[in-house]
């Protein structure tokens, strides 16, 4: 019996706060607050997946294969921790510097019959 006689806080405040929110700032603006939660609601999972996809592709750019043995190695090193051979780093970030104008393409041309 006294389950009747103790209102509910929380579906009391929010009764009260729609109550007064709607006459004053209208109807659209309720609408359009809820809109906007939702649409927050879908757009930070979608903005923690971009963060991962370029978090990936910053580790994968800085991952280094020896040429002589095949080991992986993480970082800027230019001597593979396993056979101690270059792994042609500067030529790498060479090749990357370089503008396409500058290489030059070799095209053989066959003719078809």
């Amino acid at each position: 019996m006294n389950y009747f006689h103790k209102p509910n806080k929380n579906l009391l405040t929010y009764s009260l706060i729609i109550l007064i929110v709607i006459p004053i700032f209208g109807f659209n603006f309720f609408l359009s607050f809820i809109g906007n939660i939702l649409l927050l609601l879908f757009l930070i999972p979608l903005l923690l997946l971009v963060l991962v996809f370029m978090g990936y592709n910053s580790y994968k750019s800085k991952i280094n294969t020896c040429s002589n043995c095949g080991a992986i190695s993480l970082g800027l090193s230019e001597t593979c921790m396993n056979c101690g051979a270059d792994l042609e780093n500067i030529n790498k970030k060479n090749q990357l510097d370089k503008k396409p104008s500058e290489s030059t393409i070799d095209v053989k041309a066959e003719e078809i019959k």
